[in-house]
């Protein structure tokens, strides 16, 4: 079963390295785009750069995943309703801050979890009374384990897992599909000046890519680069006496 063809895909967090790249590969195929983000309106340039380039409409949507309280009203206000929604949303931020700042850690856990399940759970229940829908969600390897390293976002990363899981489970059957996107490293400003091994860090293109092959394809869940799954079966087999002396 495939995606028909040239519904909008709206994508949510598009001021992202990997969203701004995802609304050029749907856009690419002929997709209307609706890009939300803060501040949208600093993204005009990249919205004529899409019209032009590609030929499809793109318009623009204020959006704030902290703002739940307008997330019903965002989605109301949209030209129309999407036919595949991506939330690029998330933050990764600091560990040392958030164990320091629980103001800082919230921040996180609210930006990754919290408000992405939020305006994803509102547009999925929109797509199930319309009968067709996809919804992406893109997660990360991060929230397979707990890391010493990054736990606060990665607990947050857990949460989004299991909630896109839960959501594809219940829908499954009323026409609408669940896309769990797992990234590990990728190129982006958010990793910027990090060390990155190569064979493990996607660049944002191919992020996007791996998302509209899982769309059309109706794959549940997606890793990016593909040796992130036996990786991932590893650390999530080590017993957890073992686990805690990696300080991963």
């Amino acid at each position: 079963m495939t995606t028909p063809d040239h519904v909008p895909v709206l994508v949510l967090g598009a001021r992202s390295d990997i969203g701004r790249a995802v609304a050029h590969v749907f856009a690419r195929t002929g997709h209307p785009i609706q890009l939300a983000a803060r501040n949208v309106r600093g993204l005009e340039a990249m919205r004529a750069d899409l019209a032009l380039r590609h030929g499809v409409p793109v318009t623009l949507h204020e959006f704030d995943v902290l703002a739940i309280e307008t997330h019903v009203a965002f989605v109301d206000a949209l030209p129309a309703l999407p036919g595949i929604a991506i939330c690029a949303v998330g933050l990764m931020g600091d560990q040392g801050a958030s164990e320091r700042d629980p103001v800082a850690a919230c921040l996180v856990m609210r930006s990754t979890y919290e408000g992405p399940a939020s305006i994803l759970g509102g547009l999925a229940e929109r797509f199930a009374v319309r009968g067709t829908g996809v919804i992406v969600g893109i997660s990360s390897v991060a929230g397979e384990r707990g890391r010493a390293t990054n736990y606060v976002y990665g607990s947050a990363k857990a949460g989004f897992t299991a909630f896109l899981s839960g959501l594809r489970n219940r829908l499954h059957g009323r026409g609408v599909h669940v896309v769990t996107v797992l990234p590990g490293f990728v190129a982006t400003k958010m990793t910027e000046g990090m060390e990155l091994p190569a064979r493990l860090t996607a660049a944002p293109d191919e992020v996007a890519e791996a998302i509209r092959t899982a769309v059309m394809r109706r794959r549940n869940i997606v890793y990016t680069r593909r040796v992130w799954q036996p990786i991932m079966a590893v650390i999530r087999l080590l017993p957890e006496s073992l686990f805690k002396r990696l300080h991963l």
